[in-house]
């Protein structure tokens, strides 16, 4: 039975967050009727559009923010235009669905008066688990962190379904939540209908051997860092002139890793151009010898399922990570694993990686099969979709 559906998200636009608008493609699909409420950011500007039949709000919210009381901020910002878009999409069509995409787990409070008041069903997509992310972003607990604890408590009982990007947020949120089973679903990210089509460019090498590229956010939980002190290890201590570096994507941390990179003399082999176009990079994602995920091993990290980890894998590239569980159970054998946070034992394994072509080879190869047999979108349809049915199948209408 075909449902009307409203996804709210926070963090990034769409289509530009890819999970959020491939589950939109797939409902759309599906039949069902899909809008999409998100902030206005990162070059998406039109306060409304409809694209490829999915209808998008998009709503003002605050920059990207860094401190507490900037997320505080942010957050307000972002609940006052998501409930003022939720109400327009109401007024408008209506619908069956709320799909709320976190972080952060506040947007039970936008779905909660349409639960009580319209029999409105709740789909919970985690992410992330916030009160995880909160800790390694701000490296301490408090009362702010015991109210995030709170809100995805709110979220889970208001929820009547949850979806989960993997095996270990599944446990969590089963047992903080008290789900049951069947209210449960594993959707996993991954990426679909890439352009792996895309011609290399040797010019992103400027005139070296090799290429080691980083794709996704640039906050301080991210671990960039590590890939920048890393490349200074590689250049200044074990003197290679053959690797350059492409750091690519942008976040609250950005200017200041420009800044590090800038002060450590890594200018001439370490580009950091921010935001680029899904050409660019898949351009470079074509170019590039070794991927790099350096997320640092922590309690929100292990829960974490990396896009870019995926995104190297589609592409048949070898990389090198910081050994999180879930970068483990991606990666499978497609990766070398960096077991400690250290900037310069990742320096290392980079080396050791660009210094074995056959082995970064294979390993592409057992990636790419990887992400297409058991870990493709496919996969990932089928189980949205399942959780869609147990959602509605005791919905009213109204």
């Amino acid at each position: 039975m075909a449902a009307r559906i409203l996804i709210i998200v926070e963090n990034l636009p769409v289509p530009l967050d890819r999970r959020v608008w491939q589950e939109a493609c797939a409902l759309r699909d599906a039949g069902h009727e899909v809008t999409v409420i998100c902030p206005r950011m990162r070059g998406y500007t039109q306060a409304e559009e409809v694209l490829e039949g999915i209808t998008i709000y998009r709503h003002w919210i605050s920059g990207e923010a860094s401190g507490i009381k900037g997320f505080l901020f942010e957050y307000f910002s972002a609940l006052w235009g998501e409930w003022g878009c939720a109400l327009k999409a109401w007024r408008r069509r209506g619908f069956d669905v709320i799909h709320l995409c976190n972080p952060p787990d506040l947007l039970f409070l936008v779905a909660l008066p349409f639960k009580l008041l319209a029999g409105v069903k709740i789909i919970f997509d985690v992410h992330d688990l916030w009160p995880e992310m909160f800790e390694a972003k701000f490296g301490r607990r408090g009362l702010l962190y015991w109210a995030v604890r709170l809100a995805e408590r709110c979220t889970l009982a208001v929820a009547d379904v949850v979806m989960a990007t993997n095996q270990s947020v599944l446990e969590a949120v089963k047992r903080r939540g008290a789900k049951t089973c069947d209210e449960v679903f594993i959707v996993r990210t991954a990426p679909h209908n890439l352009n792996g089509s895309a011609v290399e460019d040797p010019a992103l090498k400027k005139g070296r051997q090799h290429l080691v590229g980083y794709i996704g956010v640039m906050g301080n939980a991210d671990g960039v860092s590590y890939l920048v002190q890393a490349a200074h290890h590689i250049v200044h201590t074990c003197r290679r002139e053959d690797v350059q570096f492409l750091l690519m994507g942008r976040g609250p941390e950005h200017e200041a890793l420009v800044k590090l990179r800038d002060d450590l003399g890594l200018a001439a082999h370490v580009d950091m151009p921010g935001r680029v176009s899904n050409e660019f990079l898949f351009t470079a994602l074509t170019t590039m010898d070794l991927g790099v995920a350096c997320d640092p091993i922590n309690a929100y990290n292990d829960h974490c399922t990396m896009n870019k980890t995926l995104e190297y894998m589609a592409f048949g590239k070898a990389q090198v990570m910081f050994g999180t569980r879930e970068g483990r159970y991606s990666a499978g054998d497609a990766a070398l694993y960096v077991t400690e946070n250290s900037a310069e034992k990742l320096g290392g394994a980079i080396l050791e990686m660009l210094d074995d072509p056959a082995r970064r080879e294979q390993m592409g190869r057992i990636g790419y099969q990887r992400l297409t047999t058991e870990l493709c979108w496919e996969k990932s349809v089928e189980q949205l979709l399942a959780a869609y049915r147990r959602a509605t199948a005791t919905e009213t209408t109204h």
